[in-house]
């Protein structure tokens, strides 16, 4: 099932996994508030839907997964104010990403730059075509900054002392030098559905309510308690026992 929720983005529901395309080919993607706003119904989409078992964001036209935020944006910002709304903007919208249910994955084909980039720090998963690219270069670009949380993100993601590089040169990283930075990109493919296929196939063949837990007790002030309680209360737990013992697959159903 397909619906575009406009010309710049389509989302896809198939075989389990959302997936959300950016398609402003020519703009190399960057990112309109419409571009923004659709990621974030997306993210409710995946919550709401029982059916999806992932979400997958990735960029059209091969040259550029997202190429920050659009700058035209910027033209009617008059005061500091503005630049402090627009940060937490941003803020809300990554957050809402790390707080979806399922696995989320980003899928990088050119340049990750930006807004991207914070796009891409907030998944659980990133891959990466060879000569791809990522950074935020806005030193030498727009001199403006990101806000804490966006920060906190990359660090994260990269660890500070490679973050602090990135944004006080402004230089972007080359994929082979971020497959080598410890858990930021989980594979280097070179084709890119092929690559997300194999990756799909394990993520929708797991135990959704381990892969629920994970992110969720990973999460600061989770209820522990209520999260392993529900895990092991679940029909799933009991029957994957069951099929243990029978030397059976487990056929999971996230309840």
């Amino acid at each position: 099932m397909s619906d575009t929720v406009d010309t710049d983005v389509e989302t896809r529901v198939e075989d389990g996994v959302l997936t959300v395309t950016f398609r402003r080919i020519r703009q190399h993607n960057a990112l309109t508030w419409a571009m923004y706003d659709a990621l974030v119904a997306a993210c409710e989409r995946a919550d709401a839907d029982g059916d999806v078992r992932a979400l997958v964001v990735r960029g059209d036209g091969g040259k550029a997964f997202v190429a920050g935020t659009d700058i035209s944006q910027f033209r009617s910002f008059g005061s500091g104010r503005d630049g402090v709304d627009y940060e937490h903007r941003v803020t809300a919208i990554l957050d809402r990403l790390r707080a979806v249910t399922v696995p989320t994955v980003v899928a990088v084909q050119g340049y990750c730059v930006g807004g991207g980039m914070g796009i891409a720090c907030a998944a659980d998963l990133r891959i990466a075509t060879p000569g791809s690219r990522f950074g935020v270069p806005i030193a030498r670009t727009l001199g403006n900054c990101l806000s804490a949380g966006t920060l906190a993100l990359l660090v994260e993601a990269l660890g500070k002392p490679l973050t602090v590089d990135l944004m006080l040169t402004g230089r972007l990283l080359e994929t082979e030098e971020a497959a080598r930075v410890p858990g930021f990109l989980h594979r280097v493919v070179d084709d890119l559905d092929d690559g997300l296929a194999e990756l799909l196939g394990r993520l929708t063949a797991n135990a959704p309510l381990t892969q629920w837990a994970t992110k969720e007790l990973l999460r600061p002030g989770t209820d522990e308690e209520a999260v392993v309680a529900r895990v092991y209360g679940s029909q799933d737990f009991r029957d994957a026992v069951a099929a243990f013992g029978d030397r059976r697959t487990p056929e999971w159903t996230g309840s």
